[in-house]
């Protein structure tokens, strides 16, 4: 449900969310492309600090792998989890927003 919401946000600004999976393992839930080049990467995780922490470190592992000479840096990056009341930016500039706090 959390990937057909972005996929609605994405859409009023005419972009497109993929999931990212690389030989390795590594995946990332959802990445938001806009036509224009930006790209947000965002992690689903719907339990609690442990979770988000893993989400944090998976962002960071995805970001890395980034040729970002060709393809820039990511607009932002941010978990996305349903068990934290606050907003808040976390190390290396991670956003992690509750769901409930996701608006057009």
């Amino acid at each position: 449900m959390i990937v057909r919401d972005l996929r609605v946000y994405a859409d009023a600004l005419e972009g497109d969310v993929y999931h990212y999976r690389d030989k390795s393992g590594l995946e990332c839930d959802a990445v938001i492309c806009l036509h224009d080049g930006r790209y947000a990467l965002v992690e689903v995780k719907l339990g609690g600090p442990e979770l988000i922490a893993d989400g944090l470190s998976t962002l960071e592992k995805v970001a890395a792998r980034i040729d970002q000479a060709r393809m820039g840096a990511p607009a932002f990056c941010m978990v996305l989890t349903g068990a934290n009341s606050l907003c808040f930016t976390a190390r290396n500039g991670i956003h992690v927003v509750p769901v409930d706090r996701l608006a057009p």
